[in-house]
């Protein structure tokens, strides 16, 4: 047991290394002047650089909507799937890890292609405006939809887990003994225990919204992952300094969701 618990925590100590030791780099960079010492300017410029403000407002603008709008089709297919025809589930599984498959380079291409060929098939249909209305800059709809689409595999997985911690078809019948239609039944019964893995859910496309570059990037768009990148061209310490932040927030809400997720229990509400 001694020598478990040794390799356990030469295990967690090596990995604490290769995560700390660069993060350590880059703040010595970042503070670190040649011919001025220590100094936090990087981080005190970081807040009046132009484009910050508006390109994490944007950032924040489309992780709320892509966590809804993947949370709305997930939570309901997979519970239906669960209820009804748990043999689908394979081929669901599939579907929804192809985006781990597809290049995001390959996916962009696809995309650049629908937006470009409805303009000129779709010029006299009310659809064309449709087209116009997804690419709006101050807030590019499109971006949603694709950053859907890629955070189907972890969403997928992060739900699963849950669902199979508890007994859906249970709940869901007690409920309805109760008198709750299925939208109640759902949301009173399934979801409460559900807390979780939905919180799993929403912190990886959070995350994954947040330093998404190649998409945005090559649509034209410009969120927060690409404002650092346009940054890094003239300011280094700058952007490693913004780098720097969005990590150390980024771990800052992963420990609340573990946090949230330590203290969630399986509960029913009739």
């Amino acid at each position: 047991m001694a020598r478990l618990n040794l390799w356990r925590w030469g295990v967690f100590g090596l990995a604490g290394l290769y995560f700390l030791v660069p993060l350590a780099a880059s703040v010595v960079f970042t503070v670190d002047v040649p011919g001025q010492g220590l100094t936090v300017d990087a981080y005190t410029q970081i807040v009046g650089t132009g484009g910050f403000g508006s390109s994490l407002l944007l950032s924040l603008e489309l992780a709320l909507a892509t966590i809804a709008v993947v949370l709305l089709l997930m939570v309901p297919a997979m519970v239906a799937l669960r209820l009804g025809a748990p043999k689908l589930r394979p081929v669901v599984e599939v579907v929804c890890s192809l985006p781990l498959v597809v290049p995001p380079i390959a996916f962009v291409a696809g995309i650049v292609t629908v937006l470009k060929w409805g303009p000129e098939h779709l010029s006299r249909t009310p659809l064309f405006q449709t087209f116009v209305a997804i690419q709006n800059p101050d807030f590019p709809v499109v971006l949603v939809l694709a950053y859907a689409v890629m955070a189907l595999p972890f969403v997928y997985r992060a739900l699963d887990a849950g669902l199979r911690a508890i007994d859906v078809p249970t709940l869901v019948e007690a409920a309805r003994s109760c008198g709750a239609s299925w939208p109640q039944a759902l949301v009173q019964a399934v979801l409460p225990n559900l807390r979780g893995a939905l919180l799993n859910a929403s912190f990886l496309t959070l995350a994954l919204v947040l330093g998404e570059f190649t998409v945005a990037q090559l649509l034209g768009f410009r969120p927060f992952a690409v404002w650092i990148v346009n940054v890094s061209g003239s300011q280094a310490q700058l952007s490693v300094a913004v780098s720097v932040m969005s990590l150390l927030v980024t771990w800052l809400l992963l420990l609340v969701l573990a946090g949230f997720g330590g203290r969630s229990r399986t509960t029913f509400r009739g």
